[in-house]
């Protein structure tokens, strides 16, 4: 195969100042046949000749020099993206939810006693959102300094660390857990999500855990007791969780089987929040604030989010979720009409029968005439 070609979209970059003055390093592409080239993978920006090119000072220490490197935001023609270890990612601003009940009471219940919390509720009603918000609302500490321009007060709030899992069937304990790795002529364990969480005292959340095998979910029983330990079997080692670690899982009670469904022993050991969709009052108000919409248009989403709902009992599997409307309405406020909105983003998304697509349509055509 033929060689890939020198890589000038690396040496001919620049690093530069932010023009807008935030004082933040960027990198400017120069040459305008670096992309036709092909893109390079993310771990050659971060490449530590190029650093040094570009007069980057590098600590010694190999975690501090990958950590100072990734700390940079690049930004190539426009398009920027930051890199995160997974246990220290976190919430940079204030998520938007509303709440429907008592659940962030009852939550941050849990988390100041350290009780595992099970969200249970169908899809696209909230769960993960509300997981954001309160890893954000939790987080500790909040610093007030005095800025200089205004006079005033400024706040910096960090939210907690949360580490994040979608489950699936061919999720195994290593996954979570760790594994050894080859390096070389030699072998390295690469901690998993799991772990990091634990070290870091992070909200673990793993999403729709009946989705991964059963022998994978045992081993978090040993973190939702009084121990709160994490057994590393391959390492013979176990591990005491951090201050601030909170194991949250989620799931949906509408597609579970006996096949998929959570074991007793496993159950027992969270405390239940049911999530539903919200009555049509506070969906308007979120379909409003998510997708930027005047109150009216976020009403006539909200009341077809409800119709369609009631079509459960007849031939449609699961109703529409707060998300489709949402989206249905940012496609409203780009110009598209309603009624194409509502059919891309509803009825297309909702069902391939063509039957129930129908009886969809007609309940869309009577809210948008």
């Amino acid at each position: 195969p033929r060689p890939n070609p020198p890589g000038p979209s690396l040496l001919s970059r620049e690093l530069e100042l932010d023009p807008h003055g935030a004082g933040e390093p960027h990198l400017r592409r120069q040459d305008a046949d670096s992309r036709r080239r092909g893109a390079r993978s993310a771990s050659s920006l971060f490449a530590v000749p190029f650093v040094r090119k570009i007069g980057l000072d590098i600590p010694a220490n190999r975690g501090d020099r990958r950590a100072a490197i990734s700390d940079f935001r690049f930004q190539d023609e426009g398009t920027t993206y930051r890199e995160y270890a997974i246990e220290e990612y976190r919430p940079h601003v204030e998520p938007y939810y509303l709440p429907i009940g008592n659940e962030i009471e009852l939550f941050t219940a849990a988390f100041e006693e350290r009780v595992p919390v099970l969200l249970k509720g169908p899809t696209g009603c909230g769960k993960t959102r509300f997981v954001e918000y309160m890893a954000w609302r939790l987080g500790r500490p909040m610093t007030l300094i005095r800025s200089k321009e205004s006079g005033a007060d400024v706040g910096f709030e960090h939210a907690l660390p949360l580490v994040t899992v979608a489950c699936h069937e061919d999720l195994t304990a290593s996954d979570l857990v760790g594994r050894y790795l080859l390096e070389g002529e030699t072998t390295r364990w690469i901690d998993g999500p799991l772990t990091r969480a634990v070290k870091a005292g992070a909200i673990c959340y793993l999403d729709e855990i009946v989705e991964a095998r059963k022998d994978t979910t045992v081993l978090i029983h040993p973190l939702t007791d009084h121990r709160r330990l994490l057994p590393i079997e391959k390492r013979a080692q176990v591990l005491e969780a951090a201050e601030g670690f909170l194991l949250v899982i989620s799931y949906n009670p509408g597609y579970q089987s006996a096949l998929k469904d959570l074991k007793h022993s496993t159950r027992q050991r969270f405390i239940a929040i049911e999530f539903d969709y919200p009555p049509r009052a506070q969906e308007a108000e979120i379909i409003a604030h998510e997708a930027d919409l005047p109150a009216d248009i976020a009403n006539e989403l909200a009341k077809l989010g409800e119709k369609v709902r009631n079509l459960r009992e007849h031939g449609l599997a699961e109703g529409v979720s707060t998300r489709l409307l949402v989206y249905a309405g940012k496609l409203i406020r780009k110009g598209i009409p309603p009624r194409s909105a509502c059919q891309t983003a509803v009825v297309w998304a909702l069902t391939d029968d063509a039957e129930v697509q129908r009886t969809l349509e007609e309940v869309v055509s009577s809210i948008f005439e």
